[in-house]
């Protein structure tokens, strides 16, 4: 009965998600991991100013959130120089990239984008009936110009790219990024997913002109803000096209809590700046665990470290088995060479002592081919 009742598009898709949440693998494994490290969460938290509105804003949680999100719109545009009319508010990053996919994909239109890169655009893309072009990595990173050249050769709407980029944690400064907007092909749009650059190294930010119609830059409150599960992002656009998301958005989307706590976690540049010390720790922390057990830590500009296991997808694979055996939650890439790579997000002072304590357990327990 409910086959009859789908859309043929909605029923030639698969049931599947794009990840495999921690909570679903607690549930089979029947207890709870010693360290979550696989979800790029923020384990340093999130900004006690925002907490405190947070808890404020909870006591009116009988009304809704304003619609239009006019006072985080506001502080939004403040914190980036530019005016409210450039700012999109959603349920996330991911919220947004479904949002920007339905006002602009339909049925065989392409997309070109990274084999190996946030999937979660792949997952809009198709079930609104996109067609998507795939381009290698470069070594460890997304390959602007091969990106460039798929999309003169199909045509594309849209280029996806994420920088700094996940999983592989590699950046590319903003001038790259700035040589990509100059080559794009007329009619196509860069998404550029800047979830984590909070967290990198000065001059990968890119400058782009607010008005510019050619690209749509992406931020979270869940990576530098460490606000995950508030779900809460946004957008930075020319008018005409931030304008466009109110066709589709759900309006009532971004409630009265998520608000205020944006508005004060943006306000708080101390806790920012100390997010951004803790990550640079964290980062040589990751790296040091990996090199003292054989593993060679990728360079990042996360709040992960991406490390290169060195014998192919299947012994990765297989030390990540042996790793949630011992209660260790982390993932890996799931696409060729960078699926030789394990993925571990940074933690708290137990976090690093667990998986220092399990990783030469595990790759005890793997079998070298």
């Amino acid at each position: 009965m409910t086959s009859a009742i789908l859309t043929p598009l909605a029923q030639s898709l698969p049931s599947t998600v794009p990840f495999v949440g921690p909570e679903a693998m607690i549930r089979a494994r029947g207890r709870p991991f010693a360290a979550r490290m696989g979800a790029n969460e923020n384990l340093f938290g999130p900004s006690m100013h925002a907490v405190a509105a947070m808890r404020q804003a909870a006591d009116e949680v009988w009304m809704y959130g304003d619609p239009e999100c006019h006072d985080l719109k506001a502080a939004i545009a403040a914190h980036h120089a530019v005016a409210p009319a450039h700012v999109v508010v959603g349920e996330g990053i991911d919220g947004l990239l479904g949002l920007l996919v339905r006002l602009m994909i339909q049925a065989g239109d392409r997309v070109v984008t990274s084999a190996g890169a946030y999937p979660t655009f792949n997952f809009h893309v198709t079930g609104f009936g996109g067609e998507i072009m795939r381009v290698p990595y470069k070594g460890d990173y997304e390959d602007p110009d091969a990106l460039l050249a798929a999309a003169h050769a199909h045509r594309a709407k849209l280029i996806y790219l994420a920088n700094p980029d996940n999983p592989m944690g590699s950046h590319h400064p903003a001038s790259t990024i700035a040589a990509l907007i100059q080559g794009l092909p007329a009619g196509c749009l860069l998404a550029l997913d800047e979830a984590y650059v909070e967290l990198a190294p000065d001059g990968t930010e890119a400058v782009v002109d607010a008005d510019d119609p050619r690209v749509i830059r992406f931020r979270t409150f869940s990576k530098a803000h460490g606000m995950a599960g508030l779900r809460l992002g946004y957008a930075l656009a020319a008018p005409e096209l931030a304008l466009a998301f109110d066709k589709v958005r759900n309006h009532f989307g971004v409630g009265r809590i998520a608000q205020a706590g944006g508005i004060a976690a943006l306000a708080d540049t101390a806790h920012l700046n100390a997010v951004r010390r803790w990550a640079i720790e964290g980062r040589h922390r990751l790296g040091q665990i990996a090199l003292d057990n054989g593993l060679r830590p990728l360079p990042s500009a996360t709040n992960f470290v991406t490390m290169d296991c060195g014998h192919g997808g299947p012994y990765a694979r297989a030390l990540l088995r042996a790793l949630i055996a011992r209660g260790i939650f982390v993932r890996m890439p799931g696409v060729a060479p960078l699926d030789r790579c394990i993925r571990v997000s940074l933690g708290d002072e137990a976090a690093y002592a667990a998986f220092a304590q399990a990783l030469p357990l595990a790759l005890a327990d793997t079998s070298r081919p």
